[in-house]
C-alpha cells in the first residue's frame, strides 16, 4: 500500500532538516552514489502529515565572523602573524595572476623576511573553481602538510584554501561528504581545522570573514558548496591597497556581490521563521535569516555599494571609493554570513554551472580560455525579478532598499506615497538602472540563455536547500508552488 500524501509543510521541514544531517539517498546509505534527486524523492516519500511533536520555531541567533583588520600596506604583517601563531610550515594559495601582482609579491616577501618559517605556494587556483580543481587543490595540501594555510586573492582562492584546510585535517573523506544537502552528504565538522589566514584582493565575496566556500559542480551543471563556522579564517586581512590593480570587468563583478549580499541578507526570512529549531546549539546554520546585527552591516555596505561602486566603474583612480568597497565587501559578508542569502544566489549556480555546456559566453574583460560569466554577474541578472517577488514578504525592508537606490530615506515623499503593493515594480526598475548604469547585461538573453532553458535553470535551482530555505515567499521550492514560482522568476529575468 502507498504512503499517505505528505503535507508541504512536513516536507519543508523534512527537506530543511537536511541541511544539518546526512543525506538520506539510497546511494548514500548503502555507499554507491549519491543522488539529490532521490534524496529529495526519499525525503517526500517518508514525511507524515500527522506528526507527533511539530518542530518548533528558531528563537536564537548567533553572531560569528573572522577577526579582520583594516589598513593600508597590512598585508606585510601576515608573516608576524603566522610566526605568532608558531606555524610549522605555511600553505600559500593564490592563482597564476595574482601570484605576479604586489599583494602576493608582498605577502611572499613578508614570509621571505622571516626567519625558521617555511612555506610552499600553491598558484594553480582557477576562476570559479570546479570539483576538478579542487581536488587538485586538496590532493597537494595534503602531500604537503602543512600546519597553517594563508590566501591570498579573490573568493576564489580563498575558498579553494577553505577547502584544501578542511579536507587536510579529514584525509581520508571525500568531497561531497561535506557539501550542502542535499547535493551532498552535509556532515558536519566535528575537528578542528588549521589557522587559515585570508587576504582579500577583490572587494566582492566577503570570503574572509565567512565559513562559506563555493565550487562549480560541473557533473550537475551548477554551482553549490560547504557553509560552516569551523571554516571561517582565523584572520581576514583587509588591505586597501589590493585592489588597485582590479580591472574594471572585476570592480563591477565583485561589488556586484556585495551589492546583492546585502540585499538578499536584509530581505532573507526572519530567524524566528526558520524552522526547525535545533535539537542541539551546534546544529543552528551558518545561514539564519535575517537579525538585528546581520541588518545593520548589510545596509552600511548597501548603502556604500550603490554610492560607491559607480565610482569605481567610472574611474579607476578613485582609491576612496576602492576602500570604501573592501569595507563593504567585509561587512556584506558579516551581515549575509549570519543571515544567508537567497534567491539571487540559488538562481546564479546553475545559470554559471549551464554556461560551459551552453550558451558558453565568456564575459568581455576576463583573461580566461573557457566560457564564463563572473559570478557578481550571474547573480545580478536575476535580481530586479527576485525583488519583485519578494517585495511583498516585507514592504517596509523592500522600501528602504528602494530608498537607497534613489540616494534618500523612506520618508522622502517621493518613496513614501508608493503603495506597498507597487513597491516590487519599483524597486525592479531601480535595480535595472542600477544594473544599466554600469553596462551589466540585460538579462539572461543578453548572456546566451533562451525561454527553452528555462526549465534546466529551474531544476539546477531547486536543490540550493541551504539558500532557498531563506528565501520569503517561496513556499516549498520541491513542490508545484515552488517550481512555478521560480519558473516566473526565471522567465521574467530573460530580458528587461
Amino acid at each position: 500500500m502507498a504512503p499517505p500524501p505528505a503535507s508541504r509543510g512536513a516536507i519543508k521541514r523534512l527537506l530543511n532538516a537536511a541541511q544539518h544531517t546526512a543525506c538520506p539517498c539510497h546511494g548514500c546509505r548503502t555507499g554507491s552514489a549519491h543522488n539529490p534527486v532521490q534524496a529529495i524523492s526519499q525525503m517526500r516519500r517518508f514525511a507524515t502529515p500527522v506528526e507527533a511533536h511539530p518542530p518548533e520555531k528558531e528563537y536564537a541567533f548567533e553572531v560569528a565572523a573572522a577577526n579582520l583588520r583594516f589598513g593600508e600596506g597590512v598585508t606585510r604583517e601576515v608573516a608576524m602573524d603566522l610566526k605568532n601563531m608558531k606555524a610549522r610550515k605555511v600553505a600559500v594559495f593564490t592563482d597564476p595572476i595574482v601570484a605576479k601582482l604586489p599583494p602576493a609579491k608582498m605577502a611572499i616577501a613578508s614570509l621571505d623576511a622571516q626567519q625558521d618559517l617555511p612555506y610552499v605556494v600553491y598558484d594553480r587556483v582557477v576562476a570559479e573553481p570546479t570539483e576538478a580543481s579542487w581536488r587538485d587543490a586538496i590532493a597537494w595540501a595534503r602531500k604537503e602538510d602543512c600546519s597553517h594555510f594563508l590566501a591570498v586573492g579573490g573568493g576564489s582562492v580563498m575558498d579553494t584554501a577553505k577547502a584544501a584546510n578542511l579536507f587536510t585535517v579529514y584525509k581520508d573523506a571525500d568531497l561531497f561528504d561535506f557539501i550542502n544537502a542535499p547535493v551532498g552528504k552535509g556532515l558536519p565538522i566535528t575537528k578542528a581545522l588549521n589557522p587559515l589566514i585570508a587576504v582579500p584582493t577583490t572587494a566582492g565575496t566577503g570570503s574572509e570573514t565567512t565559513g562559506t566556500a563555493i565550487l562549480d559542480i560541473t557533473s550537475m551543471s551548477f554551482k553549490t558548496g560547504i557553509a560552516n563556522r569551523a571554516m571561517k579564517p582565523v584572520l581576514g586581512i583587509v588591505d586597501t591597497l589590493n585592489t588597485r590593480t582590479c580591472s574594471r570587468e572585476l570592480h563591477i563583478s565583485s561589488g556586484l556581490d556585495v551589492l546583492f549580499h546585502s540585499l538578499e541578507s536584509y530581505t532573507a526570512i526572519p530567524y524566528t521563521e526558520r524552522m526547525p529549531r535545533p535539537s542541539n546549539p551546534n546544529m543552528r546554520p551558518a545561514y539564519q535569516g535575517s537579525n538585528p546585527v546581520a541588518d545593520i552591516f548589510s545596509m552600511w555596505a548597501l548603502q556604500t555599494t550603490v554610492k560607491c561602486l559607480p565610482r569605481v566603474a567610472k574611474n579607476l583612480e578613485d582609491h576612496e571609493a576602492m576602500r570604501q568597497m573592501l569595507f563593504a565587501a567585509s561587512f556584506a559578508g558579516i551581515g549575509f554570513g549570519n543571515a544567508g542569502v537567497h534567491l539571487c544566489h540559488g538562481i546564479s549556480y546553475p545559470v554559471s554551472g549551464l554556461n560551459k555546456q551552453g550558451p558558453k559566453y565568456k564575459y568581455p574583460g576576463y583573461a580566461v580560455d573557457h566560457p564564463i560569466i563572473p559570478h557578481g554577474v550571474t547573480v545580478a541578472l536575476p535580481a530586479p525579478a527576485v525583488f519583485q517577488f519578494t517585495a511583498p514578504s516585507s514592504p517596509s525592508r523592500h522600501r528602504e532598499a528602494l530608498a537607497i537606490f534613489h540616494g534618500t530615506t523612506p520618508a522622502d515623499p517621493s518613496i513614501a506615497r508608493i503603495p506597498d503593493v507597487e513597491i516590487g515594480a519599483h524597486l525592479f526598475e531601480a535595480i535595472a538602472r542600477f544594473l544599466d548604469n554600469l553596462g551589466v547585461p540585460r538579462g539572461l538573453k543578453a548572456v546566451g540563455y533562451k525561454k527553452e532553458d528555462v526549465p534546466r535553470l529551474v531544476d539546477g535551482t531547486i536543490p540550493q536547500r541551504r539558500v532557498l530555505d531563506l528565501a520569503p515567499g517561496i513556499g516549498d521550492v520541491a513542490g508545484a508552488d515552488g517550481r512555478e514560482h521560480l519558473t516566473a522568476i526565471i522567465e521574467a529575468s530573460l530580458e528587461y
